[in-house]
C-alpha cells in the first residue's frame, strides 16, 4: 500500500473532482480530496464506504495556508504525491456589463489563484516523484463569450497551464490542461437550470483526466478539449 501512487484533488467532493477520485481509488491510488463543505466531503467518503486510501480535508483553495496544509497532511499520511488535480471552481453566471460584482472576487480567487497556489505548494513533492499537474479549465477558456467573466478566469487557467509547463518540464513534472465543454455537474446549480442540448457526464471528463495521468513516463499530454457532440462553441 505504501508504494501506491497518491493524488491530491481540490474541489473533489462532487462533480468532476469526485468522479476523478472514484476512478483513481478504483485504480489503486491513495487520494486526498479537499473542498469547502465538510458535510459534503463526509457524505462523499461515506458513499464510498470510507475507504482506507481516502483522506478528506475541508479548506479553501484560495487560501495558501489551507492549500499548504493539504499538501503537508497528504505527505504525512501517504508519504508522497504523484498527481495534483486543480479542479475547484465556481461561476457567477453573469456578465461584465450587467452582472453583480459582489461575486466576482471569490470566483477569480478560486478559479485563478487557487490552481497557482496548488502548484506552488506541491511542486517540491512532484519533483520527487516526477509527477503530474492537472488543471481543469474550460472550453470557455478558448472561445470568447460575450461579457463572460467566468470565461476570462478560464482563459487565465489556459495560460497558467502552459506557463507552468514551460517551467516545470525541466524538473520532469508533466502538466495537463483538461478543458471540458458542457458537463452535467453541480456547477449549474447557481445558474438555475442545465443548459440546453446534450451534456457530458462527470465520469466522461474523469476518463480524460485518468487517461492523461496514466501516460507512460516521458509522455506529456498538455491540452485536452472535450465537448459533447452537438455543442457548437
Amino acid at each position: 500500500m505504501s508504494s501506491s501512487p497518491v493524488a491530491l484533488i481540490t474541489g473533489g467532493g462532487s462533480g468532476i473532482g469526485a468522479a476523478v477520485a472514484r476512478r483513481l481509488l478504483a485504480d489503486g491510488y491513495r487520494v486526498t480530496v479537499t473542498g469547502r463543505g465538510e458535510e459534503r466531503l463526509r457524505a462523499f467518503a461515506a458513499g464510498l464506504g470510507d475507504p482506507e486510501g481516502l483522506l478528506t480535508l475541508a479548506g479553501s483553495t484560495a487560501e495558501y495556508d489551507d492549500v499548504r496544509r493539504a499538501v503537508e497532511v497528504t505527505l504525512k499520511e501517504f508519504g508522497r504525491i504523484d498527481t495534483v488535480v486543480a479542479n475547484a471552481g465556481t461561476a457567477t453566471h453573469d456578465s461584465v456589463a450587467e452582472g453583480d460584482p459582489a461575486g466576482w472576487t471569490d470566483m477569480v480567487l478560486t478559479n485563478v489563484l487557487g490552481p497557482a497556489l496548488l502548484v506552488r505548494a506541491s511542486i517540491d513533492a512532484l519533483k520527487e516523484t516526477r509527477g503530474r499537474i492537472v488543471l481543469v479549465g474550460s472550453v470557455a477558456g478558448f472561445v470568447p463569450t460575450p461579457g463572460n467573466i467566468y470565461g476570462a478566469t478560464k482563459w487565465a487557467v489556459t495560460g497558467l497551464a502552459e506557463n507552468t509547463r514551460r517551467q516545470v518540464t525541466e524538473w520532469g513534472v508533466g502538466v495537463t490542461l483538461i478543458a471540458p465543454g458542457r458537463v452535467e455537474t453541480p456547477f449549474w446549480d447557481s445558474y438555475g437550470s442545465l443548459p440546453p442540448g446534450r451534456l457530458l457526464t462527470a465520469d466522461q471528463i474523469a476518463d480524460s483526466v485518468v487517461w492523461a495521468i496514466g501516460q507512460p513516463e516521458g509522455v506529456d499530454i498538455n491540452t485536452v478539449v472535450v465537448r459533447p457532440v452537438g455543442q457548437p462553441n
